[in-house]
């Protein structure tokens, strides 16, 4: 507590006066949590949070929303790492909301523990952001944000949260998570300068060698160029959670969509969710993408599941298992939906590798529906298209202007099989092989 409170004194988070008339001060309460480290230890945090519920819209905060990276982005730049054997720095922000400035004026009591003698009166008038208001996320990227572009970085249109400068023959990444940060570039040099600037701005602990980034562990391998994200450590508190830590795991087929977190971030195998990004796939950072649809596969509703995968250098990337908004007449119809749901995906892959310098030529979309592919390829077949909605011929667009090839690939070959319907360990291990995750 002695630590939070010397950080947010020597920040001048707040002065001390009285509170005006007709204002109401916030109260505040002291959070407690213990912090897992990557090597194993145990890290004791107290932290001094406002309690931001009190808060009035439009009298003590605005506009709230701030953006995190995504995780296909993460995904992404670490393919780029184990492709072309860049470093990966990871650095964290210390007490980062309070970097954020306020616009508006906001009163607080003194914190529990700290009142200040002969001035227990007095009320603290915020100067900077804090724990638990409203816009503090916002506030403090807004920070960061005009930071980075002073310093020459360019913010990407298709993350916000994703920074790029470039050098005569090098170039550096950056991935915002809140206040964990991933840096990426193949000269040291230049990375250990971006830390500097960092640490001369901002409060900054530097973490070395990537290890971890939000919950999943981080193991990279040089020699044998791989890579690996684990989050064998969240699946296990979810098994504790349940009460099922000391339950024995069986082969049985396991249903995609309850998969959740764990699917999202690495890969669908709750036993051991492991996935590993090889080099020795490809080194090539070439975007592939598969799709694959059931039909009415699901009961109540009759709607099909969408499953796509997207491999960038034969890594996944990025990946969706979904029910269809609408309910198809045919399996052509529910592959030829999922088609131009990838193909959206597909766009904002080609966008966001050009601007970091990868740019690619027609993305190639595999599919085990000749049929859709007919279809997505000739619309003279108005009778069998013509009650099918506008937006779902997206994919048509993509094709005539020659931003999509779509190739057939046999369906056991498909690795999306695993992603919409249930399948057996072999196969699923057969899928996520293909894929470039491994168990």
């Amino acid at each position: 507590m002695k630590d939070e409170m010397n950080s947010l004194l020597g920040n001048q988070t707040w002065e001390l006066t009285e509170l005006p008339i007709g204002k109401k001060a916030l109260h505040n309460k002291w959070v407690y949590r213990i912090k897992n480290e990557h090597d194993g230890s145990k890290r004791y945090k107290a932290r001094l949070i406002v309690k931001g519920f009190q808060q009035k819209e439009g009298i003590d905060y605005t506009e709230i929303f701030s953006p995190v990276v995504k995780m296909s982005t993460i995904r992404l730049v670490l393919g780029m790492v184990v492709a072309e054997n860049l470093h990966l720095e990871q650095l964290d922000v210390k007490i980062a909301f309070l970097h954020g400035d306020l616009e508006e004026d906001l009163y607080m009591i003194q914190p529990e523990g700290f009142i200040v003698q002969g001035q227990e009166n007095l009320v603290c008038k915020l100067r900077k952001s804090l724990y638990g208001l409203k816009q503090a996320p916002r506030q403090w990227y807004k920070k960061f944000d005009n930071f980075m572009h002073r310093i020459g970085f360019k913010r990407c249109e298709a993350d916000h949260c994703c920074y790029v400068k470039s050098f005569d023959n090098s170039y550096i990444i950056l991935l915002l998570y809140v206040d964990d940060m991933l840096i990426v570039g193949s000269d040291i040099e230049k990375i250990n300068n971006l830390k500097k600037q960092l640490s001369k701005q901002f409060a900054m602990k530097d973490s070395g060698a990537g290890k971890q980034i939000l919950g999943m562990r981080i193991i990279r391998d040089k020699a044998n160029g791989t890579l690996k994200l684990s989050q064998s450590e969240y699946v296990k508190k979810v098994l504790s959670r349940f009460n099922m830590n000391e339950a024995k795991p069986v082969s049985t087929p396991l249903a995609i969509g309850s998969l959740m977190y764990a699917m999202v971030c690495t890969r669908p195998d709750i036993a051991h969710v492991v996935g590993v990004v090889s080099r020795f796939i490809s080194a090539s950072l070439k975007l592939q993408c598969y799709v694959d649809a059931d039909f009415a596969g699901d009961i109540d509703s009759r709607k099909s599941t969408t499953g796509f995968v997207f491999t960038l250098g034969g890594i996944a990337i990025s990946w969706a298992s979904n029910l269809q908004k609408i309910v198809t007449l045919s399996t052509t119809e529910a592959e030829y939906v999922v088609a131009t749901e990838a193909g959206k995906e597909m766009i904002w892959l080609h966008g966001f590798l050009d601007e970091l310098g990868k740019k690619q030529e027609m993305g190639i979309l595999h599919s085990d529906s000749q049929s859709a592919i007919f279809l997505a390829q000739n619309s003279a077949f108005h009778s069998k298209s013509k009650h099918i909605q506008t937006k779902y011929h997206f994919i048509r667009y993509l094709v005539e202007d020659k931003l999509v090839i779509l190739e057939k690939i046999c369906g056991s070959k498909n690795p999306t099989d695993m992603l919409t319907k249930g399948v057996t360990i072999e196969k699923l291990k057969l899928c996520a092989t293909s894929i470039g995750l491994l168990t």
